[in-house]
């Protein structure tokens, strides 16, 4: 694990989700399971948050291939994911393009970034996967 996702991490379980460069933004932790070595990994990222549904997205901050993360999901996608108050057991579904570039457009109007992620991936398209409870 990278000494940032570690700093992120510790900082999202000291302070019940929130992390300082994250301002009001929700956070999960993915644990995934790698897709070629097998290993336990913990992942954090921005969550949409839609009533309750729940949503991540496989940006990679906008580079041009996908996160490792997505392959492990692709592999194992019923994984643990630790919300700031509880832990559980979910699928993480990968959504149909309709649906895809909409949630994508919905999380670029609160967080201006992700636009600019899906600018810089392209021609790679952004997954998107909706965290299901199991």
């Amino acid at each position: 694990m990278s000494d940032w996702n570690a700093a992120v991490i510790e900082e999202f379980r000291a302070n019940s989700g929130k992390v300082e460069q994250f301002g009001d933004a929700p956070l999960v932790i993915l644990h995934t399971v790698g897709a070629k070595s097998g290993q336990l990994r913990e992942i954090p990222l921005v969550m949409l948050i839609d009533g309750d549904r729940r949503f991540v997205f496989a940006s990679a901050a906008g580079a041009p291939k996908h996160p490792d993360w997505y392959h492990n999901l692709l592999a194992t996608p019923e994984i643990d994911v630790e919300l700031p108050s509880e832990t559980i057991r979910a699928r993480l579904t990968p959504l149909d393009e309709a649906e895809r570039a909409s949630r994508l457009d919905q999380q670029a109007g609160i967080m201006p970034q992700f636009g600019e992620y899906v600018t810089s991936a392209a021609p790679r398209l952004i997954p998107v996967f909706e965290i299901v409870p199991v």
